[in-house]
């Protein structure tokens, strides 16, 4: 076994980290890399080619630093990314190599939050307009019916940390009415943006009561714990000295004082430097 192998856990940006953050306090003793691709975030806009190529670079330079697995945190390559990677990459190039999303394993348990099957999906203009959710919600729950709605001013928000501040509220509400509009009987919303959790103070105090709001951290760290025990091939290969190292391809500085808010302690990251 490489003594240095870890967990790659990527996201476009910080978001990622509110994933990560879930995973280190569930399974500490492993090692892990957060790579953030600042530098070329956000990809919620970008078409199914550009957030595909960025992010399988990513994946890749993940694999090279000895990452036998690695967790998409973030939704949009989830949504873009991640089956193409799966299915034409891992095989020919990667036999051994594995990675994740945080779709998947969100919508396998989120029949478990709704009584009246009815579903509201909150996240970027990537992640709504792949049809992601809606496609796998209904694989695994045909009964649920899924409303989305995109919601593009809440991530810039929160990057620059105006979250806070009363300023944000219109925009809060604003979505939230959108999205009831679209259906009143909704009675569980799916943060689908790892971003968002750091919204939740702000949506709970103007969310209706009866609405279950579901974030992904949490579902995401138990998925990969069960993961691992089900696969104790890809488990042995992982070093367990509770290592994390932080990689960002944009400005170090900028990235340690929001990931910091993000993963709720100290950061320190260190360059990774893009091939283009």
């Amino acid at each position: 076994m490489n003594i240095d192998q870890s967990i790659g856990v990527f996201d476009s940006g910080y978001g990622g980290l509110t994933v990560f953050k879930s995973i280190a306090k569930q399974l500490p003793q492993y090692n892990y890399i957060y790579l953030g691709d600042n530098a070329r975030a956000p990809y919620g806009d970008h078409s199914f080619e550009t957030v595909y190529q960025y992010t399988l670079e990513c994946v890749e330079w993940l694999f090279a630093q000895g990452c036998p697995l690695v967790i998409l945190a973030c939704n949009t390559a989830s949504a873009k990314a991640l089956r193409s990677i799966q299915q034409k990459v891992l095989p020919v190039k990667y036999p051994n190599h594995r990675v994740l999303g945080v779709i998947r394993p969100t919508a396998e348990v989120v029949g478990q939050y709704t009584h009246r099957r009815k579903v509201g999906v909150m996240g970027t203009r990537g992640t709504v307009n792949s049809l992601s959710y809606p496609m796998e919600i209904n694989k695994f729950f045909p009964d649920i019916k899924v409303a989305q709605l995109a919601c593009p001013m809440w991530v810039p928000l929160i990057e620059n940390n105006e979250h806070i501040h009363p300023g944000a509220d219109y925009f809060v509400q604003k979505y939230l009415d959108q999205l009831l509009e679209k259906d009143a009987d909704i009675d569980c919303i799916l943060l689908a943006c790892t971003h968002y959790p750091l919204l939740i103070p702000k949506i709970q105090s103007i969310l209706p009561a009866g609405i279950e709001l579901l974030g992904q951290a949490d579902i995401v760290a138990n998925s990969l714990e069960l993961y691992l025990q089900n696969h104790p091939e890809i488990a042995e290969q992982i070093s367990q000295k509770g290592g994390r190292r932080f990689f960002t391809s944009g400005d170090r500085g900028t990235f340690d004082q929001h990931a910091s808010i993000f993963f709720g302690e100290e950061v320190q990251s260190n360059q990774m430097h893009l091939k283009i």
